[in-house]
Order: C-alpha cells, then structure tokens, then sequence
C-alpha cells in the first residue's frame, strides 16, 4: 500500500466522514445550546421514555459519571425530569420534559436537513447502496475491533 497516499485509504475517508458529519451536527446544536451528548439523550428519551443514566450512557458511549453530570445539567434546565425507579430506589429515571421535547423538535428539523441534502445527493439506487456499503464497513470494523480477555490473567511482574 505504499504507492497509496493517506487519503486514499477507507478508514481516513470513514473518519472524514465522521468528523464532518460532528462538525455539522454540533454547529448546529450550538444554536440550540446543546450538546451533541444531550441532543443524543433528548432523543434516546423521545424514542423510549424512562430511561436510567446507566441505560443513557449506553446510548451516548460515554461513561455513567459523565452521563450524571450530563443529566443533572439538564435537569437544571428543566429539559428532562427525573424520578427515583420503583423498582430501584437509588435509581434515578429520566423522561423527557415539556421543554427539552420542543427543543428536540427544533434542534432534529435542522438536524435532518443534512440528512436531506445527504438523500438528494444520490439516486435512489445510490443511496440503497451506499447505505449497504456503509452497513459491510461498520459490520468489518466491529469485527476486527479486539477485545479484551473475559477474564485475563495477571502478567507477572518483573524482578
């Protein structure tokens, strides 16, 4: 592969891609005052209402502590409300507020006008295929992903 130049290579056009993509998205949200992290939990919370801040950092892929302070800021805000769980008090349940579900409303109209744009770049046909390219390249990268050991065995230390 040394007769291809850096750019050429698929994995730096998917990571042009994605950073394009972000650049877009949190231009956008800024106008909303949001975040690409809490635009991503207002619409976890549209799609599936009542959900726990270990099931929203899934969501997200971001970890349970930053997720806390992610919900507790928009807590504040009055865009999300949160309970105790009955099943599990120490559990605190997110659903979406009156306030942050009209801010999605907006923030996901102008969202999605890249996603239209995107759309009207390809024929239909195009767009089938680059979406089953695409879906063969994510499923490559999480194959070829490691993983860690279930339960690894401590190496020795050296003396």
């Amino acid at each position: 592969m040394a007769d291809v130049s850096a750019e050429e290579y698929l994995c730096t056009r998917i990571r042009r891609a994605e950073q394009a993509l972000m650049a877009h998205h949190e231009a956008v949200l800024r106008t909303y005052g949001l975040t690409m992290t809490q635009y991503t939990v207002l619409l976890a919370l549209s799609r599936d209402d009542g959900m726990s801040g270990a099931q929203l950092a899934r969501a997200c892929g971001v970890t349970q502590q930053s997720m806390a302070t992610v919900l507790t800021g928009m807590q504040a805000k009055g865009l999300i409300d949160r309970q105790a769980s009955p099943v599990h008090a120490k559990v605190m349940i997110a659903t979406l507020a009156d306030a942050g579900r009209h801010l999605l409303d907006g923030a996901y109209q102008e969202v999605n006008v890249l996603e239209k744009a995107l759309i009207d770049k390809f024929t239909p046909a195009e767009h089938r295929q680059f979406g089953d390219l695409l879906d063969r390249a994510i499923e490559t990268l999480i194959e070829q992903t490691p993983r860690p050991a279930k339960s690894p065995s401590p190496r020795p230390l050296p003396t």
